[in-house]
């Protein structure tokens, strides 16, 4: 299921399909059994409320989930331009050839930054993986070798700076991989499932009510699409752009 919420506009048409049988079903129960009577249809009305309610409940709770996650991804997408800025300035402080060599590499390093947060194809994000991690290593390798050479406080702000900037990164991508839990979503499918199929149940069999039925099933769908897509760090239509990454690195340049 991971990787169907990966594809929100998938996700919305299954969703879709999903309720409108599960409305299709609750009206053909209907049609087997027989309209309500006055005092049954009442309570089974009660029961119908309650249980669109509490969907509400859930489905706000997920949105309040997803849009925290999403303001995280924003904050550590800026707090890792400000780290690699501050890396950047401070590596002018190593002798002058090491110096040139660290903001070189650092300059390459913000585009790979770039680079994550615009690539979608899993290839490309794995082969990145491999190019970030080689691009930290000679970063802690120059800056750590120009320390050792001239071993001062002044050096060791350069040092620190670029430990805050690897584990910048590393906060940025825990943030991507947080994400609302599979049991939720299953609780979601759940409580959409039978809540569309009772409000089948008390459609009547006239062509005007079967015109309505698609209504409820394409809301409860869209619902779970907007909640899926600001939850999705990639593919989806709401996602964080690398702003303040793209600012620094024309800055850099």
């Amino acid at each position: 299921m991971r990787t169907l919420l990966d594809h929100p506009l998938a996700l919305y048409l299954l969703s879709f399909g999903f309720l409108w049988l599960a409305t299709h079903i609750g009206s053909r129960l209907q049609l087997r059994s027989g309209p309500l009577d006055e005092e049954r249809a009442g309570d089974f009305d009660l029961v119908v409320g309650a249980t669109l309610t509490l969907l509400s409940l859930i489905v706000a709770f997920s949105f309040s989930m997803a849009a925290s996650r999403y303001d995280q991804r924003k904050g550590y997408e800026e707090q890792e331009a400000n780290a690699i800025g501050t890396a950047y300035s401070r590596a002018a402080l190593l002798p002058a050839a090491d110096a040139a060599k660290v903001q070189g590499l650092l300059r390459d390093y913000v585009a790979l930054r770039i680079r994550f947060y615009t690539t979608e194809s899993k290839p490309q994000l794995s082969a990145l993986a491999r190019a970030r991690e080689q691009s930290q290593a000679q970063l802690w390798d120059a800056v750590t070798l120009a320390a050792a050479n001239a071993p001062t406080p002044i050096t060791a702000l350069s040092v620190a700076s670029m430990n805050d900037a690897i584990n910048a990164q590393g906060y940025s991508q825990a943030a991507a991989w947080n994400r609302i839990p599979v049991g939720a979503w299953v609780l979601l499918y759940v409580l959409g499932g039978i809540a569309t199929a009772m409000i089948g149940y008390r459609f009547r069999s006239s062509t005007g009510q079967h015109r309505l039925k698609p209504i409820i099933p394409a809301v409860v769908a869209t619902a779970f699409f907007l909640i899926a897509d600001i939850d999705c760090p990639k593919g989806g239509v709401i996602r964080v752009l690398p702003e303040n990454l793209l600012a620094l690195s024309a800055n850099l340049h």
